[in-house]
């Protein structure tokens, strides 16, 4: 059974940074894109930032360009985004996202994690 589980979150400062983890379990890692994604009250939730499978592409929201890194480790099945010079506005619900389309079938094939709350306050 698939299984991404977030962790990391929590209450920072303004200019303050964190770091998430996610942790896949169940699914042949290294064949998945991974992402993070967010969502603040009242909003949709919107990309952060995605790394290919083998890890050698990356691209960010304009929001977060400069601050944030994704990282990934096909070894361990983890991927983590550190965050850095934190703002209010990064407060959400940030969540874990694996990604894959098959490649005879095109099925694909994807999972969320339970989210991990990051709350910047000024």
């Amino acid at each position: 059974q698939a299984q991404l589980a977030e962790s990391g979150g929590g209450l920072v400062q303004s200019g303050g940074s964190l770091r998430l983890s996610c942790a896949a379990s169940g699914i042949t890692f290294y064949t998945y894109d991974m992402s993070w994604y967010r969502q603040a009250p009242g909003t949709e939730r919107e990309l952060v930032a995605r790394i290919s499978s083998r890890g050698g592409l990356t691209n960010y929201t304009e929001a977060v360009k400069g601050r944030f890194t994704i990282s990934r480790d096909n070894a361990k099945n983890t991927v983590t985004l550190q965050m850095s010079s934190l703002k209010p506005e990064d407060t959400a619900v940030y969540y874990c996202h694996a990604y894959r389309t098959r490649i005879v079938s095109r099925f694909v094939d994807e999972y969320w994690g339970q989210g991990t709350q990051v709350i910047v306050s000024s």
